[in-house]
């Protein structure tokens, strides 16, 4: 894929896992939001907690999920810790990280708590 069309796909995807979550009563509260640390794809609101969530999309689930390094989830676990810093609980805010898989055709896969799978 060319860097324009990984772009696109990469919207479209989390496009997609953005209606899953606003189905699941979960309300967007950041996009693509950039910490010290780098890049959020998605915070969403869980009560007065917050879903972090990383979005790939592949050919398949299993090869989105198993695009997910170490070194990533670091970077967006000290992303998280530098938004929940703003927040009115700071770090006692409750927080879960999500990874959301799109395959060829669209479909959405959550995997909640997804770092403590990996």
């Amino acid at each position: 894929m060319t860097g324009s069309v990984s772009y696109h796909a990469g919207l479209s995807a989390e496009h997609c896992v953005e209606r899953a979550y606003q189905q699941r009563g979960h309300p967007v509260l950041e996009r693509r939001w950039r910490g010290q640390a780098g890049e959020i794809d998605l915070i969403v609101q869980d009560g007065a907690g917050v879903i972090f969530v990383e979005v790939k999309k592949s050919r398949s689930h299993s090869a989105a999920s198993g695009r997910v390094s170490a070194n990533q989830m670091q970077r967006i676990m000290a992303s998280a810790t530098d938004y929940v810093g703003h927040l009115p609980n700071g770090q006692l805010t409750d927080m879960r990280f999500d990874v959301a898989t799109v395959d060829g055709q669209g479909a959405v896969q959550i995997i909640e708590n997804a770092f403590a799978h990996f």
